[in-house]
């Protein structure tokens, strides 16, 4: 936390297809055979074309039945953005606290932190009943508005200003940070985010990034 009167730097990065290379949800669903049905469910919702928590919950209860074992399976072989290590400790060693905030869940987002080294991560889980998915979804990340809301949580908690505060993200549910951060990266992203940030990444690889720390 920052001391009095010294204000701290904040960095949130988006989960999936921004430091994870695809969606998590969809990498499940294929794993669990109903890959075809949720992409594009899920290729909508980013787009900004249905509404987030709507979709979420109606992807989510497709995936009832599947095993946790097989959940953690998908979680432990997730391939990370090219950069994405190198950009985190980059912007570490310049004091910023780097957090995750994921419309996805937290088998995937606790997993990347033990490999990437964020400090915190902010996601839903999957309900699970004697090893298999229920169907259902809960947690701080399942409605559009979510991540603007926790990112004004998180700057009031370790004081960090607008000015000191960058957001990352692909997907229309990353829009809502923008108007607390005075960085607003669209990362390889969908039109409707480009149109609303002031940086706009198409390589693929997070290290451009450190063009703008």
């Amino acid at each position: 936390m920052a001391k009095r009167n010294e204000m701290a730097s904040l960095a949130v990065f988006d989960f999936d297809s921004t430091l994870m290379d695809g969606e998590t949800i969809d990498l499940l669903a294929r794993a669990y055979g109903i890959g075809e049905e949720v992409d594009k469910i899920t290729a909508r919702a980013m787009a900004g074309e249905l509404d987030f928590y709507e979709s979420l919950k109606q992807r989510v209860a497709m995936l009832r039945g599947m095993s946790l074992e097989a959940v953690e399976g998908v979680c432990a072989s997730l391939v990370y953005m090219p950069g994405a290590q190198e950009t985190i400790a980059a912007l570490k060693a310049k004091d910023y606290t780097v957090v995750v905030f994921s419309g996805g869940f937290k088998h995937a987002t606790q997993k990347a932190r033990e490999v990437l080294g964020f400090d915190a991560d902010f996601s839903n889980v999957l309900c699970h009943k004697e090893g298999f998915l229920t169907g259902e979804v809960g947690g701080e990340m399942m409605f559009g508005s979510s991540k603007g809301e926790m990112m004004e949580r998180i700057q009031r908690l370790i004081g960090a200003p607008k000015e000191q505060t960058m957001a990352i993200g692909d997907g229309a549910n990353d829009a809502s940070m923008f108007p607390y951060a005075s960085r607003c990266v669209a990362f390889c992203a969908k039109p409707y985010l480009k149109s609303r940030a002031n940086i706009v990444i198409d390589t693929k690889d997070l290290r451009a990034l450190l063009a703008y720390i």
